[in-house]
Formats: C-alpha cells, sequence, structure tokens
C-alpha cells in the first residue's frame, strides 16, 4: 500500500497542534503490519483527515516527510519500527504517535487493543509533546570527515568479529577521560538508557533528561561504571587497536573503523517529538510491566 494524496493545507492553531494531514507507515517485516495499517487508515480518514500511507521504505512518502507536507507520523511497528522513524522524523520537527506491533513498546504509546478509542483524540488537539534528546555522531578518518548519523538510542564503539578487546581513548570536553580497553564503549542517550546500555548494567535514565551516558561493554581492568555526563558535554573516542574495530548507531549496520580513527558524539540540535496521551508519570508507572516481558519472545522491529 503507497498512495500519496495531495495534502490539503493545515490550519494555523496557535499554541497547540491540530493534525489535519498524517503520514502512516508500517514496518513491511512485522507480521500482519499492512492489513493493520489499512484499518488504521480507514478510521483516520472516517474522521476526515487527510492521510497517506505506506512502507518505512516507502521513498515518495519519507520525502514527502522531509518536505513537511504532514503535521505528524503515525508509526506502526516495535521499538525498532520507532527508531527508524525517528531518524526520519526529528530533523524536520515531525512528531510521531507509535502503534506497538512489536515485543516492548519502550517508545510506541497505544497498542493495537485500544487504538480505535484512543485515535479520535488527535482530531482534538487532546495529547501532549514528549521531546526526546537525540545525539549527533560524527565519524573521523585521517581527520577527514568519513560520516554523520542523527542518533535516537546509542552510538556504539567497539571489537569487531575479533574476539580481542579494543583500546578506546576517551575524551570529555576535550579532556582526557581515560582508555577503556574493553569490547566496546556506548554513548547513550535517556531514550537508549533502556536498551543496550541497560543490557550492559548501565542505569535506567528518565526520558526528558539530556545527559549523555557512558557504558563500558566487558571492561578489562578499565573504569567499570557507568558515568552520566554533565548536559551539553561532548565526547570523543579514538581507536587505539591495529585489529578490526567497529561503529554501529542505533543499531545499524557497522561501519569499520581503522587505527586512529576518532568519534564525536554531542547533544544534537534536533529532538524527536512522541505523542503522548498517557500522564506524564508513565515512563515510571510502566517501567516494571516492560521489565518483565520474556525477551525470548515476540518481535522487536
Amino acid at each position: 500500500m503507497s498512495a500519496i494524496d495531495k495534502p490539503a493545507p493545515s490550519p494555523a492553531v496557535p499554541g497547540k497542534l491540530i493534525p489535519t494531514r498524517l503520514a502512516v507507515m508500517y514496518h513491511p517485516q512485522v507480521p500482519n503490519a499492512a492489513q493493520y495499517t489499512e484499518l488504521v487508515v480507514t478510521s483516520l480518514k472516517a474522521q476526515g483527515l487527510s492521510v497517506s500511507a505506506g512502507s518505512l521504505y516507502d521513498n515518495v512518502l519519507r520525502e514527502a516527510i522531509r518536505q513537511h507536507q504532514y503535521d505528524l507520523l503515525v508509526a506502526l511497528g516495535g521499538d525498532g519500527t520507532m527508531l527508524r522513524a525517528g531518524h526520519l522524523c526529528a530533523p524536520h520537527n515531525v512528531p510521531i504517535l507509535g502503534i506497538n506491533l512489536g515485543r516492548f513498546g519502550f517508545l510506541t504509546e497505544i497498542n493495537m487493543s485500544d487504538w480505535e478509542q484512543v485515535l479520535p483524540r488527535l482530531t482534538s488537539g487532546d495529547f501532549w509533546l514528549e521531546s526526546r534528546m537525540m545525539l549527533q555522531t560524527e565519524h573521523y578518518h585521517a581527520d577527514q570527515l568519513s560520516g554523520t548519523w542523527e542518533v535516537l538510542n546509542e552510538t556504539f564503539v567497539g571489537r569487531g568479529e575479533s574476539v580481542r578487546q579494543v583500546h578506546l581513548v576517551t575524551y570529555v570536553d576535550g579532556r582526557l577521560l581515560t582508555t577503556y580497553v574493553a569490547d566496546g564503549l556506548i554513548a547513550s542517550t535517556p531514550t537508549g538508557s533502556t536498551a543496550y546500555a541497560m543490557a550492559a548494567g548501565g542505569p535506567i535514565l528518565p526520558p526528558d533528561l539530556r545527559n549523555i551516558l557512558l557504558v563500558a561493554v566487558a571492561p578489562h581492568l578499565s573504569i567499570d561504571r557507568a558515568i552520566v555526563l554533565s548536559e551539553g558535554a561532548s565526547v570523543s573516542i579514538r581507536v587505539d587497536a591495529d585489529h578490526q574495530a567497529i561503529l554501529s548507531v542505533d543499531g545499524q549496520p557497522p561501519v569499520e573503523l581503522g587505527e586512529g580513527d576518532h568519534i564525536d558524539v554531542r547533544a544534537s540540535d534536533h529532538t524527536c517529538n512522541f505523542i503522548r496521551f498517557q500522564d506524564p508519570g508513565y515512563f515510571y508507572r510502566n517501567l516494571t510491566p516492560h521489565m518483565n516481558q520474556n525477551p525470548i519472545t515476540g518481535i522487536n522491529r
């Protein structure tokens, strides 16, 4: 399903977002996602909204979002879908409403079991926007910029297929912090503190903070405690190893690093805005149910 309707002009409503032009995207690898999307689109159009739908990889729809042709994106899938939606929408200030078809749903807002009751609240503006910090990550090879990414969860620098640990010379605000000897180092947002950083033993941070979290993975005779940096701090990680090392952002395919390459991480100028219907205390209220889910079953695409 990929139909790009010509969006109608959205009325200006001072101080309140009343969406009239919506994009709906789904993860094509999530079972029945396309069928669920059709149901959601039908419901939204019945409320008088202009709606276009397609998969996360629909280039026409993606370009329309970049051109600010929609008030918000409704994304169907798991937390992986929300990450991809964040990469697309945050640079263009397009809010995201997540409908959970995955496993954990840390980032999604509503489930398929109650979407029909909740969605009508969009047309009255009965919701709030939760802004989440993103990271800007830059890769330098031979002191030349080689790549840049907007990151919602985490930046990981570490060993590749080799079982040998890497030496990662780490600076905070231009000053030497330490040299980690480890499988890797995670620079995480508060959002990412419930993802890979948590699996590596890091603390859980509330999502409204704007601090970078550093967590070493399997450190050997190195700092083995997570560090929460001051708001506004930047991190630079230099690879000091003569064997394979990699960079991976938000679980995307790894980028190979060479000796002397460095990764610079700082707070992005962009934020990722999520539509929330629950009260602001939802994060703590939902934390225990999320943590008690079985990580082996289900999907998280």
